[in-house]
C-alpha cells in the first residue's frame, strides 16, 4: 500500500492548495485538507495471520513427516525428536511470515480488522488532526476538516461550531459524502479539491470573507506518513 507521500505527488499537493486558496478567498472558513496512511497501528491482523499460518504449518508437518514405524525391520521414520524440533522450527517461521505479511500487505489487515474498530481509530484520529492542527482555535470558530485515511479507505470531515451553526450538521455530512463517492472513483486529490470547492461555495454566503480577514492557518495539504 501507498503512503500518502507517494500517493499524492507535487503537482496534485499543489492543486489541493491552490483548491484552499481559492475557497477561502470566498469565505471566513479555515479549510485544511490532511491525507494520512493509516489513522491505527492494528496489531490483530498480524497475530492472526500468523496464528493461522502457523496452525497450517504444524498440521503439514504431523501428516507429511515420517515417524518412527511399530513394525520390526521398517527404518523409513524418523526419531520424535527430529518431528518435534522440525514442527516447532515450521510453527515459527510461519508465524513470523504471517506477521510479516499482516503488517505488509494492505488488504490482508482490512481483511482481518473489524469495520467498526478501523472506523473508529479513523474518527478518532481526525478529531485528533483537529485540535493538534489548531482547527479548532480559529478566532471565529469557523474551522473545517477533510480527512482522508488510505488504509482504512474512510474520510472524515468536522466543522468548528460556527460552521455547524449555520449550515447544520447536514451540511457537513453531504461534503464527507461527496469525498467518499469522489474517492471511490479513484483520483485523492481531484475528489479533494472537489470538495474544497464545493465548501467554499457553500460557506461563501452564510460566512462570507471580511475585508480585514487574516489568514490564521497555513494553505497547506498535509501529509501523515
Amino acid at each position: 500500500m501507498k503512503s500518502a507521500s507517494e500517493l499524492i505527488n507535487e503537482e496534485q499537493r499543489k492543486r489541493v492548495e491552490a483548491a484552499v486558496v481559492a475557497a477561502e478567498a470566498k469565505t471566513s472558513c479555515e479549510i485544511v485538507p490532511v491525507v494520512a496512511t493509516s489513522s491505527g497501528r492494528y496489531d490483530r491482523p498480524e497475530d492472526m495471520i500468523g496464528l493461522w499460518l502457523a496452525t497450517i504449518a504444524a498440521i503439514t508437518v504431523w501428516w507429511t513427516l515420517p515417524r518412527q514405524p511399530d513394525e520390526l525391520g521398517n527404518w523409513g521414520g524418523v526419531p520424535i525428536y527430529v518431528g518435534l524440533l522440525t514442527m516447532v522450527a515450521a510453527i515459527a517461521i510461519a508465524f513470523i511470515a504471517g506477521a510479516w505479511m499482516g503488517s505488509r500487505i494492505g488488504w490482508l489487515r482490512r481483511l482481518f480488522t473489524p469495520p467498526k474498530q478501523m472506523q473508529e481509530e479513523v474518527e478518532a484520529r481526525a478529531r485528533q488532526t483537529f485540535f493538534d492542527k489548531r482547527i479548532h482555535h480559529t478566532s471565529g470558530s469557523t474551522g473545517l476538516l477533510i480527512y482522508v485515511s488510505l488504509f482504512e479507505h474512510t474520510a472524515v470531515v468536522l466543522g468548528d461550531q460556527e460552521i455547524v451553526d449555520k449550515l447544520g450538521q447536514s451540511f457537513i455530512d453531504g461534503l464527507c459524502e461527496q469525498l467518499t463517492q469522489g474517492l471511490h472513483r479513484g483520483d485523492a486529490s481531484e475528489a479533494i479539491c472537489s470538495v474544497i470547492a464545493e465548501a467554499g461555495e457553500k460557506l461563501a454566503g452564510p460566512l462570507p470573507r471580511a475585508t480585514d480577514d487574516v489568514n490564521e492557518l497555513h494553505d497547506a495539504l498535509v501529509l501523515i506518513d
